[in-house]
């Protein structure tokens, strides 16, 4: 378990009153928090649960039947509703990618009346036409308490007030957290991406205790607050929800000494409901998979068979409360494990690890299978840099070629060559240790890399762009 400091245990210890309307399960006297439980569907037992899930399932099952394309999958294959007699038939389902989204752009997977859309969200777009998501009146109330799930494991009281950095727009994060902290009761600043000068003065005027944004997103606030003069430590961040981009244990461990705080991991995607889908409690032994609305597998990517527990493999989600657009045994192409073990914070759901990577952004070097979490745990573990860089990879000729630039913290910058070598030398062994393959390193000065508000660009792969992959 993960070890808190003894200066967040005294300060984020609060009133045993602030939820009267939650559960309180005392069964860790370490937490640096009251164990607070927002909805008793979070301690089913598996048994309740499994009755429940078949229920769901056998429902959502009649309701895409009139959904082009998941009437043309069941007629193939020859299931209905009245099939599903337990979790077991769901192998027997089709699975849904996002390039059959896209083939059915832009709303060809709405199994309400158009009339009934409450709303509509959607991905970004930047590998062709954005993905959209529709949600009825009942699905965003449905949303909104799952995302209080995780806000309140995470510490999230009425009193607090919440600063959101995330972008407001087709992305599910900013409006799926905004209305989930409404629904606990706390107080929003939506302060929204960008302008970072102006989101400092915004923590430090309106004191605000919980930062929501991408994990990048909070460096870049403790590095501009450095620049300022002000010490991100005296911010009066106390809690922070993270989300939008996978990011390292690591990385957790430098935004929580940069920032004196403590984060908290949640996972989502629009395709699925948003964020929401799971988040951590106060042990932070993985992220609670709320299975009441969702169906979890963890599959080989490549013969799509089940995977045991903790070991990797890709989550398959099927939702089973959603309205607007159902969509069943999704693939979503991050790699997870899972873990059905008893969590001592008294939740009986599943667990997932958090996001090792996706399978299409998995870079095969020379043979040799490597994500970018991997480089970014490489650099973390190396004092002196900062967790900005950027991986080039390409081929000139016939053998792949690697580049990592890196900035170098601006303390440890020097003009000594033989201290810069030095440097170069340990992230070189580490990379190597850790992915198995030798790559270029090049230490940038720091500040040099871009910066963005949203999801960071680690990747460059110049041998897409010639046609080579």
């Amino acid at each position: 378990m993960t070890s808190w400091s003894r200066a967040s245990s005294r300060r984020l210890r609060g009133s045993p009153n602030a939820f009267p309307h939650c559960r309180v399960i005392d069964t860790m006297p370490e937490f640096p928090f009251e164990n607070r439980i927002w909805d008793p569907a979070e301690t089913m037992s598996p048994d309740e649960r499994g009755v429940l899930q078949v229920q769901r399932l056998r429902d959502v099952v009649a309701r895409v039947a009139g959904v082009p394309f998941y009437r043309e999958a069941f007629a193939r294959d020859r299931v209905s509703s009245e099939a599903i007699r337990s979790l077991d038939d769901l192998r027997r389902l089709p699975f849904t990618t996002k390039a059959d989204l896209r083939e059915h752009y832009p709303l060809g997977f709405l199994a309400v009346p158009r009339e009934q859309v409450a709303r509509i969200h959607g991905s970004s777009g930047t590998t062709g036409k954005p993905t959209f998501v529709a949600y009825t009146a009942e699905d965003l109330k449905t949303w909104s308490g799952l995302c209080a799930r995780f806000l309140v494991a995470g510490g999230l009281r009425p009193e607090h007030n919440v600063h959101i950095a995330f972008g407001y727009g087709l992305f599910t994060g900013g409006f799926g957290l905004h209305y989930g902290v409404e629904r606990v009761g706390a107080g929003i600043t939506p302060a929204a991406a960008g302008n970072t000068p102006r989101q400092i003065m915004l923590i430090q005027d309106l004191n605000a205790q919980v930062l929501i944004c991408t994990p990048t997103y909070s460096l870049n606030i403790a590095e501009v607050a450095r620049g300022q003069g002000i010490d991100p430590r005296d911010l009066p961040l106390k809690f922070a929800h993270f989300g939008g981009e996978p990011w390292t244990e690591d990385m957790r461990v430098q935004i929580e000494r940069e920032l004196d705080l403590l984060a908290f991991n949640n996972y989502g995607l629009s395709e699925v409901i948003g964020p929401g889908v799971s988040g951590e409690c106060a042990a932070r032994g993985g992220m609670h998979i709320q299975e009441d609305h969702f169906i979890v597998e963890c599959v080989n990517p490549e013969t799509l068979e089940p995977v045991a527990d903790g070991e990797l493999g890709e989550l398959v989600f099927t939702t089973l409360t959603k309205q607007a657009m159902p969509i069943i045994r999704y693939r979503t192409r991050d790699i997870a494990s899972l873990n059905h073990a008893a969590c001592p914070c008294g939740r009986t759901t599943v667990r997932m690890s958090r996001v090792a990577g996706r399978t299409d952004d998995m870079l095969i070097i020379r043979g040799v299978n490597v994500f970018p979490s991997q480089i970014e745990e490489a650099l973390l573990r190396v004092e002196g840099t900062a967790p900005h860089y950027l991986i080039e990879v390409d081929r000139p000729g016939t053998m792949d070629q690697v580049m990592v630039r890196v900035e170098i913290r601006e303390q440890d910058f020097s003009d000594k060559m033989s201290q810069l070598q030095a440097l170069h030398d340990r992230i070189d062994r580490e990379i190597q240790s850790i992915t198995g393959i030798r790559m270029a390193v090049e230490l940038v000065e720091p500040r040099t890399l871009e910066r963005s508000a949203g999801k960071a660009v680690r990747v460059i792969d110049h041998r897409r762009e010639k046609g080579q992959i």
